[in-house]
């Protein structure tokens, strides 16, 4: 597997990493540093109950067939984030926002792989207001719409992909319109999460959906 190759199977996230760069399976990978911690957080969201799966190159746990939180490691922290923010009460005052395009704080950022067992109370309340929330069916509430609605597809690859969500949004608005313009002309939801993974280099390149 090369760069740009994303895992398939979470196994294969903790021995190797990600799959999205040249670091993927060497020693300077993120994973490799914050292994301790990510390997606790997986064993937090597996006793919680949580259904393991790879997404976006990295482990997504889901519950009530709903994505619920994502791990991810990178140079300075590693992170488990929700994928609703915005109904996530937050009494402890611990959540950061996952990424610039974010407006609201849904994650857990850790510099020490010893933080998770130091929150692991806070962290597994968290999870199970999630849970709680999927089961019943509780979405997030509806803000101004933008002038074109971004598909549930798009913002989960943002929440999940810090890299991709800095880039998008430091794209023009006009570049950011074409990518929502040619997702929310797809019919299946299939289709939107294909064609946003092709769409991965050319928005960290800067581009838009119709440039070369």
């Amino acid at each position: 597997m090369g760069a740009g190759m994303m895992i398939k199977v979470v196994d294969d996230y903790f021995a190797k990493g990600c799959g999205r760069c040249d670091r993927f399976d060497t020693p300077d990978c993120s994973t490799r540093q914050w292994l301790e911690g990510l390997e606790a957080l997986r064993r937090i969201c597996l006793d919680e109950g949580l259904e393991e799966v790879a997404k976006w190159g990295q482990p997504t746990y889901m519950a009530s067939g709903r994505n619920i939180v994502i791990l991810g490691a990178f140079r300075n922290d590693f992170r488990l984030a929700f994928f609703h923010p915005a109904l996530m009460q937050d009494p402890a005052g611990v959540l950061v926002k996952q990424g610039p395009n974010a407006k609201h704080k849904g994650s857990f950022c850790f510099q020490d792989n010893g933080d998770v067992a130091k929150n692991e109370d806070v962290i597994r309340a968290y999870l199970k207001e999630a849970m709680g929330y999927a089961e019943a069916g509780i979405k997030p509430p509806k803000e101004a719409p933008d002038e074109l609605d971004m598909p549930v597809e798009l913002d989960e690859a943002l929440q999940a992909d810090v890299e991709l969500a800095t880039a998008f949004a430091q794209l023009t608005p006009g570049r950011q319109r074409s990518y929502l313009f040619n997702l929310n002309g797809a019919k299946k939801s299939s289709t939107r999460v294909n064609r946003i993974a092709k769409f991965r280099d050319k928005i960290i390149a800067g581009k838009g959906a119709n440039e070369y």
